[in-house]
């Protein structure tokens, strides 16, 4: 019976442990400087070479002839029982997924306390997936693992740090920990391309590289990979075979999708998807292949360096980069990260899948929130249409004209003055400013004048008179002016209840409109309309407590909470 490739190619030496030279190096140097830990903690995704980088410390510490930068040599009797995984008696490999309690615990602390088979020897306990030990099994090492009988070493090897940092945060303290990196596909595809040569077999690149995608990271996943690709026979390893011992969807059919998306053919993906339902795809993988094309396909659109393809996407990318906006693809590839866990879990991918397309292409149909805040802060009271999604980044087009039928256009249109919803009468009505012929210059913090604006900011305009102006009694009386009506000419109607008030602002004419002028650049005149209250037709004479009245009675009708307080707790308007 043959080895498989994951365990016929573990490296020997530190060396050859792939991308870890950090911790290759590490170790190789504690031996030589013999500055060696008492506990070593290796963290990392499967496949990684975290329980290889053990084996191989352990057959350095053990070898018979080491080199002289003390790697061990691989092919003596002690290096050949460590790298096998055999019976050794002073190398002990324990799985705490399946030796977790604390009775696991105390049997493998009294072993600790034997001395190694020989002089010059070590003793190593690696213990793997290691998060998965109890609290009080730690607890029953954690004085062991401070210290240590003379040349123990203990290894521990975790997918899961965290778990540990959560069950027995003070083993951490008394151990070295190195995290191991995920070996990017590059480094995959060289080290797959050096196996299948020494087994003699030619492998195409593309081959290679879907192997390598597979893998996600894992060196030891790439090598049982290409194992199952290899076992459906031949010499030569194509990018077919591994797709049919994969499962994987042709490319073909991930670019049909994508031009689905891009020519917006949204009643096209049910037929699409349904046929790859029938061929028993995995929804789950052709999903995360897809969203692998969609950022490639960002990638063509920004610019990017692009990961690897073959020619043939390289090209279709290319030439449909112009039907895609970095803003819709930056959306889909959101989406597709968020529905992704969604479809594993689920009983209907298919129905997600189908789902997840459909918004993919109709994404044209969206609106651009921050297009859409800007619209909405600017003020624009108009009906005026939102850009999509896809063109928010582009000017907008110059409204047109429609021209009208013949028959139509030689009739003059009569011409029909707007009525105002209110306009107060002409004995009421006193101008106070007349029309600017240009518009003041828009000053920063400057806002658009409309009667929900003007109301919304009144209280900054009455502090404006009174700070920039001193005018305290002008002040005082626009405090309980209202706004009531603003024109598209920039005329602003104030109401007032009394013609004494209607005299101060007439007075004051310029520096109310200065003032609005501030806060509304569009705001070209003023008018006062007087409403008097019922019952109340003779004139008051201005003063202080009028005032103070007034605007107290403006205030409680504005806040009812306020009204009822006042009579509660009979306040009183101090300023």
């Amino acid at each position: 019976m043959s080895l498989a490739l994951a365990r016929k190619y573990r490296p020997r030496r530190f060396a050859e442990v792939a991308v870890q030279s950090h911790v290759a190096t590490t170790l190789r140097n504690a031996i030589a400087a013999d500055r060696l830990g008492q506990a070593y903690l290796f963290c990392g995704p499967r496949g990684t070479g975290k329980t290889t980088l053990a084996r191989v410390l352990a057959m350095a510490l053990n070898c018979e002839a080491p080199s002289a930068d003390h790697e061990p040599c691989g092919t003596c009797a002690s290096c050949e029982r460590i790298w096998g995984g055999s019976t050794s008696l002073d190398v002990v490999e324990m799985d705490a997924a399946s030796n977790r309690g604390v009775d696991d615990a105390r049997e493998l602390r009294e072993r600790v306390m034997y001395a190694p088979s020989a002089a010059g020897r070590y003793k190593v306990y690696i213990i793997d997936e290691a998060h998965m030990l109890t609290r009080e099994a730690w607890n029953t090492l954690l004085k062991v693992l401070e210290e240590p009988p003379p040349r123990v070493v203990f290894v521990f090897a975790t997918t899961e740090p965290q778990k540990i940092q959560q069950a027995a945060a003070p083993v951490l303290s008394r151990v070295q920990r190195f995290d191991l990196r995920r070996i990017g596909p590059a480094d995959v595809r060289s080290r797959l391309a050096t196996v299948l040569e020494a087994e003699g077999v030619t492998a195409e690149a593309e081959a290679l590289a879907m192997l390598a995608r597979a893998a996600d990271g894992s060196m030891r996943d790439a090598l049982s990979l290409t194992d199952q690709a290899l076992s459906l026979g031949g010499r030569a390893l194509t990018a077919d075979r591994v797709r049919d011992a994969l499962g994987l969807v042709h490319e073909d059919e991930h670019l049909a999708l994508l031009a689905l998306v891009a020519e917006r053919r949204a009643a096209d993906v049910f037929g699409a998807v349904g046929r790859l339902a029938d061929h028993g795809v995995d929804f789950a993988v052709l999903l995360v292949d897809f969203a692998e094309l969609l950022r490639a396909q960002l990638a063509v659109v920004l610019g990017g360096a692009l990961p690897d393809l073959s020619d043939r996407v390289r090209e279709a990318l290319a030439e449909q980069a112009a039907r895609f906006h970095a803003g819709d693809l930056l959306r889909m590839l959101h989406l597709a990260a968020e529905v992704e866990p969604q479809v594993r879990r689920s009983g209907q991918p298919q129905l997600l899948f189908e789902t997840l397309l459909v918004r993919f292409a109709l994404m044209d149909r969206t609106l651009d929130l921050e297009t859409v805040l800007r619209g909405v802060g600017d003020g624009a009271g108009s009906a005026t249409a939102m850009p999509s999604a896809t063109t928010a980044s582009a000017p907008a087009p110059a409204p047109t004209r429609r021209a009208a039928p013949p028959e139509m256009s030689a009739a003059p249109v009569p011409r029909v003055a707007p009525t105002p919803a209110a306009r107060p009468s002409a004995a009421s009505r006193a101008p106070v400013a007349e029309v600017a012929d240009a518009a003041p210059p828009r000053e920063a913090g400057a806002v658009p004048l409309d009667i929900n604006r003007l109301a919304e900011h009144w209280d900054a305009v009455v502090d404006r008179v009174q700070s920039a102006h001193g005018a305290l009694l002008l002040s005082s009386t626009l405090a309980h002016a209202t706004p009531s009506a603003v024109t598209a000419q920039g005329l602003v109607t104030l109401t007032v209840g009394s013609d004494a008030h209607a005299d101060v602002l007439r007075r004051g004419e310029a520096v109310v409109l200065a003032a609005l002028q501030h806060r509304f650049p569009d705001a070209r005149s003023l008018a006062v309309s007087l409403v008097a209250a019922e019952g109340d037709r003779a004139p008051r004479r201005l003063s202080e407590e009028a005032v103070k009245a007034d605007r107290m009675a403006m205030l409680r009708r504005q806040s009812p909470l306020l009204d009822a307080a006042v009579d509660a707790l009979d306040l009183e308007l101090l300023d």
